[in-house]
């Protein structure tokens, strides 16, 4: 199982790459960062001049977004952000997808779709377009919400067949579920009848990672990924959170404390929890 780090882009630039170089010298696989506009009363800096800056600052962490909101981009201009940074980062990224939140701010605020069901298709399509251009063939596509006119990007990306795409999916609503077969991986977050989340569990990675087996069609690897929070200082505890996960199949662990600890205690809070390294389950 492979070990990532969450950082705000609430940090300046500078700083996420030098804290990418440290995340990277501690041990751990791969460095994400929030994909957002306005999710913090104060500063916040572009994610893809961070992750440009982090992809040179780095030789080996995987980079990537933590997550894209496909719905409030236009995914041509997103076909080439990330072409280029996957050939910057000399196959390194990858991307992170789903709906986004509508209480941050950068949807009503700026008059973007706040309605469930169009953002759901408009992610469909968005999808449907990133995957399409990145080909490098001639690529057209006529949506409700989106059209392409025969368009041919190049290059394609460095990773091939492509930049792996993680999507989000609410286990265990099968209309949800079903896009995520579509792609790389799997971000689940678990959804009640009410619609009311709950706490993912080991058992549920052993029934999604089921699920994946019965009904991917494709035989490329495939990732199940969570996100969470560890004891940085207690490496026993810590271990005893991750493997139930990684026992029933989970292969990414995304350790989210260190955004906790920046808002506590800042930069040096994060620099911290960051050498303390990753948990160990093995």
């Amino acid at each position: 199982m492979k070990l990532g780090i969450t950082f705000p882009n609430a940090l300046d630039v500078r700083s996420l790459a030098e804290l990418a170089r440290e995340a990277e010298e501690s041990g751990w696989n791969g460095v994400f960062i929030w994909d957002c506009l306005d999710c913090e009363p104060g500063p916040t800096y572009d994610t893809w001049i961070a992750l440009a800056a982090i992809a040179l600052n780095t030789e080996r962490v995987h980079i990537g977004t933590l997550l894209t909101a496909i719905t409030r981009r236009r995914p041509w201009k997103l076909a080439r952000e990330t072409v280029t940074l996957d050939h910057l980062s000399k196959g390194r990224l990858i991307l992170t997808v789903g709906l986004g939140s509508v209480d941050c701010g950068e949807f009503a605020k700026v008059n973007e779709i706040t309605d469930r069901k169009a953002r759901s298709q408009r992610l469909d399509e968005g999808l449907e377009i990133l995957t399409g251009l990145w080909s490098g063939q001639p690529f057209s596509y006529d949506g409700e919400y989106y059209q392409v006119r025969d368009m041919t990007f190049l290059p394609p990306p460095a990773q091939v067949p492509r930049i792996p795409i993680w999507v989000v999916g609410a286990w265990p609503r099968m209309k949800s579920m079903r896009r995520v077969l579509r792609y790389d991986g799997v971000l689940p977050s678990k959804m009640n009848a009410d619609n009311t989340f709950a706490k993912l569990t080991p058992e549920d990675i052993r029934a999604i990672k089921a699920y994946i087996a019965e009904h991917r069609t494709a035989n490329t690897p495939y990732d199940i990924v969570m996100d969470g929070k560890t004891p940085g200082d207690n490496p026993a505890q810590a271990s005893a959170i991750v493997r139930p996960f990684a026992e029933e199949g989970l292969t990414w662990w995304i350790e989210d404390e260190p955004c906790s600890t920046w808002r506590r205690g800042g930069v040096d809070g994060l620099r911290s929890r960051i050498r303390q390294g990753p948990p160990r389950v093995q």
